[in-house]
């Protein structure tokens, strides 16, 4: 496209993006919603010309647009609307590239040194898995005495209510609550630290 073509582009929209923010200061949401739509790929633009990369770049529409629509009552429109564009694009555009570049230089992707990073109460003997923590829990659970085993898998694994599990157990619920806390108290002793 010929120089001469570009610029007379250029002039007729911000002659149409000046007409509609006119319009919408006087109320016209149609004339505002087609300026919003039509200025997002220009904004786009501005925020790559200024350094603004990848996703950020929709930060900067966003940000641009809530800006518009809160100093949209200041524009002249016997100014050019597109000089007013570019000068509130590039400053939000510096304000995304300040705060992703804060945000990088404290924050480093480093995926080898997460799945590295030993948690500091970890202890080495403890379980790394579930199915090790299982299996040492099943041990235990089986050492019990029988009653106390039968009110751990009933009450405790199963859920089943004291209700069901006296019917089950032909035990009465009070001996299943006994024999559940006798459980639990053994079991805590034996595995503390363990799990």
């Amino acid at each position: 496209m010929p120089q001469d073509e570009v610029i007379d582009e250029r002039q007729m929209a911000d002659r149409r993006w000046s007409a509609w923010m006119a319009a919408a200061q006087s109320g016209d949401r149609a004339a505002y919603n087609s300026l919003l739509r039509e200025i997002v790929p220009a904004i786009q633009r501005i925020a790559r010309r200024q350094g603004v990369e990848g996703d950020h770049i929709d930060d900067v529409v966003q940000e641009v647009l809530t800006s518009i629509h809160k100093a949209r009552h200041t524009y002249d429109p016997s100014r050019s609307f597109t000089a007013w564009l570019t000068t509130i694009s590039q400053r939000r555009a510096i304000d995304i590239l300040r705060r992703t570049s804060r945000h990088s230089s404290r924050e480093r992707h480093a995926p080898l040194a997460y799945e590295a990073y030993a948690e500091p109460d970890m202890q080495p003997d403890r379980p790394r898995d579930e199915a090790d923590r299982a299996r040492i829990l099943g041990e235990a659970i089986g050492d019990l005495s029988e009653g106390q085993r039968e009110a751990v898998e009933h009450l405790a694994i199963r859920e089943l209510s004291l209700a069901e599990t006296a019917r089950l157990t032909g035990k009465s619920k009070g001996a299943l609550k006994v024999n559940l806390h006798r459980a639990m108290k053994t079991l805590r002793v034996r595995l503390g630290g363990k799990l």
